[in-house]
């Protein structure tokens, strides 16, 4: 064959496989020699999973041979975050004290992804507590960005997106409460989506624990994916309803099409952080794309995202957030503890109110903004935002100092207003002028995910698809911790040469 089959979308993998073209076995073997090959040098996968991964790869290559009904991710190798359940391994969330904390059950959207036949290869990296939009920790290493090893991959599900950049997984498993899904798909040049609030069956942490409020009302699991049609699929998998969540819904994954010629309202800036040029180039690319197909695009002020990104510092990082402080001083490494300090420091610039009647308060607006934004999305069914207001980030940017933790947080408003809201957002690249990407975030009405993989779709076609990424890469630090526990060695070459594959 002219290209490795690591190289071959999700789709084209699960078909390969269903039509009996390749096995499992060796669309398994070629991820598991990639991820030999490039893993020493980004540290995206903090375990590799390969006698498991084979394993199930032959079962799933005997139960077609069996003439078994098979899933739709039947045979697709994927990766799954630390933070979450998956049976047999420690939910380490990259956090020393938990590197024994081994599971003996999935996740309900892991859970999901096996069902559909996809083979777990490894589990990616994460910021300790998962709270950073910086891959890094003292149980794990710090995970590169394949693109330059100077700039952040994106967190918390920053291994996720390096190592589907990269071709150690045809799909990736993410979550997001703030970010931390779409954020590392702009970093890395994927697609990410955030579900919509209850499309996908989630829990975090023990199963026996409670939640925090804004865990169980904007947090979610959801697919990377290096082309929309695999983040369709993935989400399609992961997307069965699951009575372990308890706002989990069984919504059709497709409605009715959009009225033609569909809507389309842009937002730049919302007084918060500008745009970056190179930003504002990339939202008029993808308006541009949409235009071509038929999509009417105006540019709009739409000043209720900037009252759901200041509520989001309130309500998750002002009041509930610092429930986990006596963890994450006990349990978390310098890092996240500068980062989280930094964090509380800004949230409290932001608002002194952080008591009861603010909860209270904050919430019942919360569900006007939410009202508000969803008769919005009745005129325009589509919404275009930058994912980030500035450039894939320094490595480090957040633990700093305040100062320019507060810029960080400024030019992130984008997906923490969507996130407060709870509707769907896809993550699509658009360019990478100067070798580093550069994505939008299509937003959508509620449970509509599809009417976002569509308008996806043709922004991709228009832009490329930049990965998986062959080129040269600076070594990785730390390495990858392997099942058995030991560190693979970063060795000091480059993993590859010349242009994307």
């Amino acid at each position: 064959m002219s290209e490795h089959i690591w190289q071959w979308s999700a789709v084209r993998t699960a078909q390969a496989i269903r039509t009996g073209t390749i096995t499992s076995r060796e669309a398994t073997e070629s991820a598991l020699d990639r991820i030999h090959s490039v893993n020493p040098h980004i540290n995206a996968l903090a375990e590799v999973s390969a006698e498991e991964a084979l394993s199930a790869a032959d079962a799933a290559d005997r139960r077609r041979a069996s003439g078994e009904v098979t899933g739709p991710l039947h045979g697709v190798p994927v990766t799954i975050k630390i933070n979450s359940d998956q049976a047999g391994h420690a939910t380490t969330n990259g956090v020393t004290a938990l590197k024994d904390a081994v599971v003996n059950r999935d996740g309900p959207h892991v859970s999901n992804w096996r069902k559909a036949g996809a083979i777990f290869v490894g589990r990616t990296n994460t910021p300790a507590f998962s709270i950073r939009w910086f891959t890094d920790n003292d149980l794990h290493g710090r995970t590169l960005n394949p693109w330059d090893p100077n700039r952040t991959p994106g967190g918390s599900s920053g291994g996720a997106a390096a190592a589907v950049a990269t071709g150690m997984g045809a799909l990736a498993h993410g979550n997001d409460i703030g970010g931390s899904i779409r954020y590392p798909a702009a970093s890395c040049g994927v697609v990410g989506l955030r579900p919509t609030v209850g499309r996908v069956p989630s829990w975090y942490g023990p199963h026996d624990q409670d939640q925090l409020l804004g865990v169980q009302t904007m947090l979610v699991q959801g697919p990377l994916a290096r082309t929309v049609a695999d983040t369709r699929l993935g989400l399609a998998a992961m997307a069965v309803w699951s009575p372990e969540d308890p706002f989990c819904m069984p919504v059709p994954l497709t409605g009715e099409p959009l009225p033609r010629p569909a809507r389309v309202a842009v937002v730049r800036d919302v007084g918060i952080k500008s745009p970056d040029p190179a930003v504002n180039a990339a939202i008029t690319k993808a308006s541009r794309a949409l235009e071509a197909a038929g999509y009417v695009v105006e540019e709009v002020e739409l000043p209720l995202l900037a009252e759901a990104w200041r509520l989001w510092w309130q309500l998750v990082q002002g009041i509930e957030f610092p429930e986990l402080a006596p963890a994450i001083e006990e349990l978390g490494d310098e890092a996240i503890r500068r980062s989280a300090d930094n964090q509380f420091a800004v949230a409290r610039r932001m608002s002194n109110d952080f008591g009861l009647q603010a909860y209270i308060r904050g919430y019942a607006r919360r569900g006007t903004l939410i009202r508000e934004m969803q008769l919005f999305l009745q005129q325009y069914p589509l919404l275009i935002t930058p994912v980030s207001a500035d450039r894939t980030f320094e490595v480090d940017a957040d633990v700093q100092d305040v100062d320019r933790m507060q810029e960080v947080i400024n030019a992130q408003w984008p997906m923490m207003s969507l996130a407060a809201l709870g509707f769907p957002a896809l993550s699509v690249p658009v360019a990478n002028p100067d070798g580093l990407p550069i994505s939008v975030q299509v937003i959508g009405r509620k449970f509509r995910e599809d009417t976002l993989f569509d308008a996806g779709e043709i922004i991709e076609a228009h832009s490329g698809v930049h990965t998986p990424i062959a080129h040269g890469v600076t070594p990785g630090v730390g390495g990858a911790r392997l099942k058995n526990g030991t560190r693979s060695s970063p060795t000091p070459q480059p993993f590859g040469s010349g242009g994307g594959a």
